[in-house]
């Protein structure tokens, strides 16, 4: 009996013996850290989708500004790349979508205006008029600056401003609007900041003369119903306005002629250090696919461009001068000749 009491003494647990007791804030301590671990490395995840993520000081993360991956284009594209910042909204998911800067630079009644109405058709490019005709923009070497700046910022809002994803961003400058009286500041800025220009001038020279008469002329009558309008988008509109025949200097009319021909000499001359294309409104018009050109010039995809101005001086000049005699006298046996014949 004492041998079995003996025996049943030695119990299951005292051969098996017991794991001592874990602390439970040891557990504790683990779990937060694993926890802090975790959110410190989602953190830094969601941080680098929109920023590069810098510790300045140790548990502490700073976003600083996003650096936008190198475009694949060949090197010497590199200055016409730009990447701008508006202080007035932000580009959101498009700030890393590349910008080309460009001017337009023309005369009055060369076509310029109906050119940057086709430009504007493009989804992708904004031409934001003629801002300089406002004189204190004009002013002196800081205004044009700052005016420039504004536009190649995307700050410079109107009607032909697109979304934060514009690929082309520029305006129409005439060469009587301070480009020709501050011509080594305004190439400085265009080569340092990588603006392209696109020359658009009209090959006859004639009819462009008629149209700044005639132009001329409607800003002081204002012969749609008390309106004046340099552009019009009904045959209805061009047919009154065609009605007017001016008459021609013919006195001055070869001196004329010669000064738009030395301008726009100069002009080219000024800026041949420049990245720029030569266009003339004839060609356009006659042969659409030129545009096509101005579209790869500006680094944009390619489609058919449409606007709805109406051509207002059509057919033979001697519909729209009324000494018209005179100035054929004027100009026989002459270089400028064959303004008398050509169409547009």
């Amino acid at each position: 009996m004492a041998d079995d009491d003996l025996c049943y003494c030695f119990t299951k647990d005292s051969f098996l013996g017991k794991a001592p007791k874990k602390s439970p804030l040891l557990l504790r301590m683990v779990v937060v850290v694993l926890l802090m671990a975790c959110s410190l490395y989602i953190s830094s995840v969601c941080l680098k989708q929109v920023g590069i993520v810098s510790v300045d000081t140790p548990g502490i993360l700073k976003v600083v500004e996003r650096q936008c991956p190198v475009p694949n284009i060949e090197p010497w594209e590199i200055p016409y790349v730009h990447y701008p910042k508006p202080k007035m909204y932000s580009r959101a998911e498009c700030e890393c979508n590349p910008v080309r800067y460009f001017a337009i630079l023309s005369m009055q009644r060369s076509g310029s205006g109906w050119f940057e109405t086709l430009l504007n058709n493009h989804t992708n490019v904004s031409s934001n008029g003629e801002i300089f005709s406002v004189k204190i923009r004009r002013r002196n070497d800081s205004t044009i600056v700052e005016t420039l700046d504004r536009v190649y910022n995307l700050d410079w809002l109107s009607s032909a401003s697109k979304n934060e994803c514009t690929a082309a961003v520029g305006f129409k400058w005439m060469l009587n609007q301070g480009v020709m009286q501050h011509p080594d500041e305004v190439v400085e800025y265009f080569r340092t900041r990588g603006v392209s220009a696109i020359f658009l001038f009209r090959r006859n020279l004639l009819r462009r003369m008629i149209s700044v008469l005639a132009n001329e002329y409607d800003r002081g009558v204002k012969l749609l119903n008390g309106t004046h309008k340099s552009h019009v988008h009904s045959p209805h509109e061009a047919e009154i306005l065609a009605r007017y025949k001016p008459l021609i200097n013919t006195t001055l009319l070869i001196h004329n002629l010669k000064q738009v021909e030395n301008t726009t000499a100069q002009a080219l001359e000024y800026f041949k250090s420049t990245r720029h294309m030569i266009l003339y409104y004839e060609d356009i018009a006659k042969n659409r696919t030129k545009l096509y050109e101005v579209l790869d010039f500006l680094k944009v995809p390619q489609r058919e461009l449409k606007s709805r101005q109406v051509k207002i001086h059509k057919g033979s000049l001697s519909n729209h001068v009324e000494n018209w005699e005179e100035v054929q006298a004027a100009l026989q046996g002459t270089q400028y000749k064959a303004f008398l014949d050509i169409d547009y």
